[in-house]
């Protein structure tokens, strides 16, 4: 029988101190699954954990961008049946401000560190046959917006990348799938966004459906993460409202 639940599955989030991925852990706690959550800072970790009120939580304060932090995080996990990947930077300027640091930060964190610990998980074994690895891509990928060149080209990768993973590791029914969100209103994007309130607003305009909330992805990663998506790898979900029909 296919079923929809992850109770007692053992679920992986990074990027879990914020945005959509704190609302993912706080709503996958509800189907009772057992969450391992990473970010960086271990305070606002802690308060989403405060959040998830059914199964367990658990939180490993982790920079994935540092090789010793890797280490001793794949080291604690155990073998997992689901992987989120969440954790990433905005970097927004033009190509002709790019530097090789700015280029070695975004890609550090969006692609390198994503690719890195998906190769230690597998080398220590930690992702069950049959498990599920989601890997939160951005619409940015499929566009071209100026001023967006490696914060797009990043997340292209990971779609590139998770087209070949999810080829290497069908043999044991490992699914490998990317989601790619357009604009998501969370707090994080509310406080940092440097348009303001109207200017917001007018570009709203541009989503048939308007703007998403982190809510509106929980549903697709639950059913990614669940049996009932055994059928469905290697592919890449645009969640945009409506945003590329223009």
């Amino acid at each position: 029988m296919i079923t929809s639940s992850l109770s007692d599955k053992k679920i992986f989030i990074s990027g879990a101190s914020s945005g959509i991925g704190r609302v993912l852990s706080r709503d996958i706690s509800q189907h009772n699954a057992e969450l391992h959550l990473t970010a960086r800072n271990e305070d606002r970790l802690n308060e989403t954990i405060l959040l998830c009120k059914q199964g367990t939580a658990n939180s490993y304060r982790a920079d994935l961008s540092s090789s010793s932090d890797m280490q001793q995080l794949t080291d604690s996990l155990p073998v997992l049946d689901g992987i989120i990947l969440n954790a990433g930077v905005v970097e927004y300027l033009p190509v002709k401000l790019i530097s090789e640091k700015k280029l070695r930060d975004v890609f550090s964190v969006n692609f390198d560190a994503n690719v890195l610990l998906v190769q230690q998980l597998l080398k220590k074994k930690k992702i069950a046959a049959g498990a599920s690895i989601i890997i939160i891509s951005s619409i940015s990928a499929h566009l071209g917006v100026p001023g967006t060149a490696l914060y797009a080209a990043s997340k292209a990768a990971l779609i590139a990348f998770a087209k070949v993973l999810a080829s290497e590791l069908a043999p044991r029914k490992i699914r490998v799938n990317t989601i790619s969100p357009g604009i998501v209103k969370t707090a994080a994007i509310v406080d940092n966004n440097q348009l303001s309130d109207a200017a917001m607003q007018e570009a709203e305009k541009a989503y048939p459906l308007g703007y998403g909330t982190a809510e509106d992805i929980t549903g697709q990663v639950v059913y990614l993460l669940s049996d009932q998506a055994r059928w469905m790898t290697g592919t890449d979900i645009v969640m945009d409202g409506g945003f590329m029909l223009q």
